[in-house]
């Protein structure tokens, strides 16, 4: 009767350790330290030296299209009016190929793609990296970015639903890369998202982009059965036209030659506050990125307060259009603020890399020491 007794309480033993295992990983959230730097680092996707005065923390990311899983490490550092970040993940194939044009047997051009319903391209298409700052989303900072997911809604028309804050008023600071369309010219795509539901005159439902000029449109004949524009450096690739650079489509290219379906330019107003650019080698992205601590947009994260904790959630796109791999809880930002000379306080202590999940090894150890009392009564 013991044995079998034991036999049923080294299973609920065993279960208890790995729930515990679990929770604390689940409910763990991140803390990435911005270091105090004299000089601002080269946004060139290179990282030099000066990145070593920071220390990284790590984000899983889970549940996209292709590669799926993956770690993003990211960094950070400021100086007197900017702030900084380093971003490096793994990704297995470089995606550049972005809705091409390709020149059909027959003489005719196709716009190679997939996707039956918006947003559902998974395979002609870019990488891309994003993160969400909660300005005032109610839930945000306990749950991070699923408060704004609403998976399988219009399923009729979206391939994976919308993203919109749950009451009128909330807002996020959203910071989009896209390798194709702003990655090229130095910029990752100021966005922001309310509360505004999916609509035909809504489709892109609460995500939205800041006033100013666009980086990039399509490049799509009146017909809208060919190029509008080529350039000296077609075929792809590369994958997208420069807007200074674009000529009008002539038609000379060989069958299966591909035409860059997107023309690209810096760009304007609010939507070009944040400087950026990635570089793809050895199957790993590494991203700098840095715009000013403060912005005065309404519809920006303002970084004014050096001690206030900053929330936000991290994303991965490989070749996909929405299905994003992505943070499954929440990540905060915080600042080392130096102290000067006149300060009596003593100076905020050098970061240190992320801490592991609380009091792990006294879970183990109790976890441990709970199984072999359970098999001595055995």
């Amino acid at each position: 009767m013991n044995i079998g007794k034991t036999k049923i309480k080294i299973p609920i033993a065993a279960g208890l350790i790995i729930w515990l295992f679990l929770g604390i990983g689940l409910g763990a959230a991140g803390t990435l330290t911005s270091v105090k730097v004299t000089t601002a680092p080269v946004i060139d996707g290179m990282p030099e030296a000066l990145w070593d005065q920071a220390s990284a923390m790590t984000v899983n990311v889970a549940g996209g299209a292709n590669t799926g899983t993956g770690i993003v490490a990211l960094k950070s550092v400021y100086t007197d009016d900017s702030v900084y970040f380093f971003a490096q993940w793994n990704d297995a194939t470089e995606s550049l190929r972005r809705l091409p044009w390709q020149k059909q047997a027959n003489g005719s051009w196709m716009q190679l793609k997939t996707a039956t319903k918006e947003g559902g391209e998974d395979t002609y298409y870019e990488d891309k990296f994003s993160q969400l700052w909660n300005i005032n989303i109610v839930g945000f900072d306990a749950s991070g970015c699923f408060v704004t997911c609403h998976q399988g809604e219009n399923s009729d028309v979206k391939a994976y639903g919308n993203m919109y804050t749950a009451n009128t008023g909330e807002i996020g600071d959203i910071w989009h890369m896209k390798i194709v369309r702003t990655n090229p010219t130095g910029y990752i795509d100021d966005q922001y998202m309310d509360s505004i539901h999916y609509s035909k005159d809504t489709p892109d439902a609460g995500r939205h982009s800041d006033p100013g000029g666009s980086p990039y449109y399509d490049n799509i004949n009146a017909a809208r059965n060919s190029p509008n524009y080529s350039s000296a450096d077609q075929p792809a690739p590369p994958y997208w036209i420069l807007d200074d650079q674009k000529m009008p489509f002539n038609d000379t290219y060989k069958t299966n030659d591909e035409i860059a379906g997107i023309i690209v330019r810096p760009p304007t107003g609010d939507r070009a506050d944040i400087k950026a650019k990635a570089v793809y080698n050895n199957g790993m992205w590494t991203l700098e990125y840095g715009r000013k601590l403060t912005t005065g947009s309404n519809y920006d994260i303002q970084f004014s307060d050096l001690t206030k904790m900053y929330s936000f959630g991290t994303a991965v796109f490989d070749s996909s259009q929405t299905r994003h791999s992505y943070e499954s809880g929440v990540s905060n930002l915080v600042f080392a603020v130096a102290a000067t000379p006149a300060m009596t306080t003593p100076a905020a202590p050098s970061p240190t890399a992320t801490p592991k999940a609380p009091a792990f090894e006294i879970f183990v150890a109790v976890g441990m020491l709970l199984l072999a009392v359970l098999v001595k009564r055995r």
